[in-house]
């Protein structure tokens, strides 16, 4: 049976702090020159700091830590870690890159922007990982309930939006609702959000993998099974969960056993309990 191939830590490390980078190009060059937002804890932090005129990068690292603070408990470490990566080089990277005009025309900063930023924020999720701010609270909310994350980060972005509106201009807030609807169809192309699938795994290990599914967030159903051709046992562990999430099961899946094999298929209707009841 041919191995999966899989990111390693360093790879994907690599791939967060690219995606930082570009979730920084996409602010200081393109929409806070036009005092823009990106929406989620960046659009929080530009807004104070177009407000008080504070540093904007050292804002944003401030609201983000109790989040993670919040999120290292309620999600998981691995992908707090990753954010917590995220976090720090987008703060960095904003502090190191000039805040330049590249256009002049807001309308075009918004476009770039939100494209540039979601591309960042797009490969970040790809990874298992997140930019940190609502992606955090998100994720918090979706796994312990059934809500779209794509709902919840749109009514957390809308609130940061009006806020920028009364505060400021509602023509700055119609062009950052312009720049947020744009990144949020990229991040889609990339990493698609609250999608349910269903993964089949087949293994010989079970009780492993069942220990290391059992610290995700949805139930297994677990099966005896026999191989066609080798006629040899083997037990079929079920478990349906979101395309956001898909990441993580598959690392999971990969590392606990590497000649396990796992059949993914999208789900068209869940009846029942979804989510794993908390302890």
């Amino acid at each position: 049976m041919k191995k999966s191939k899989t990111l390693k830590p360093a790879q994907e490390v690599a791939v967060i702090i690219v995606s930082a980078l570009l979730v920084a190009i996409g602010l200081n060059l393109f929409l806070v020159p036009h005092q823009l937002l990106s929406g989620g804890v960046a659009g929080v932090a530009s807004i104070i700091g177009y407000l008080t005129g504070w540093n904007i990068s050292l804002i944003y690292f401030i609201l983000n830590v109790p989040l993670i603070i919040w999120g290292w408990k309620a999600v998981g470490r691995r992908y707090i870690v990753y954010s917590c990566i995220s976090v720090l080089f987008t703060t960095w990277f904003m502090a190191i890159i000039p805040v330049v005009n590249v256009t002049r025309d807001p309308t075009l900063g918004a476009v770039a922007g939100g494209i540039i930023s979601a591309v960042g924020i797009g490969f970040s999720l790809r990874v298992g990982g997140s930019t940190g701010g609502f992606d955090i609270v998100g994720s918090i909310v979706t796994r312990r309930h059934d809500v779209p994350m794509g709902n919840i980060l749109f009514f957390l972005n809308g609130l940061v939006i009006v806020v920028l509106g009364f505060y400021k201009n509602w023509d700055l807030a119609l062009y950052s609702m312009l720049s947020t609807y744009v990144k949020g169809k990229v991040v889609d192309m990339i990493h698609v959000g609250h999608i349910k699938v269903t993964c089949f795994i087949v293994t010989k290990d079970k009780e492993k993998m069942l220990c290391q599914l059992r610290k995700l967030h949805h139930g297994i159903t677990c099966m005896e099974s026999q191989g066609g051709y080798s006629e040899q046992g083997n037990y079929t562990l079920m478990t349906v969960t979101t395309r956001y999430e898909y990441a993580a099961v598959r690392k999971t899946v990969i590392e606990t056993d590497p000649h396990a094999f796992m059949n993914v298929v999208q789900s068209t209707e869940i009846v029942g309990r979804f989510v794993k009841p908390a302890k």
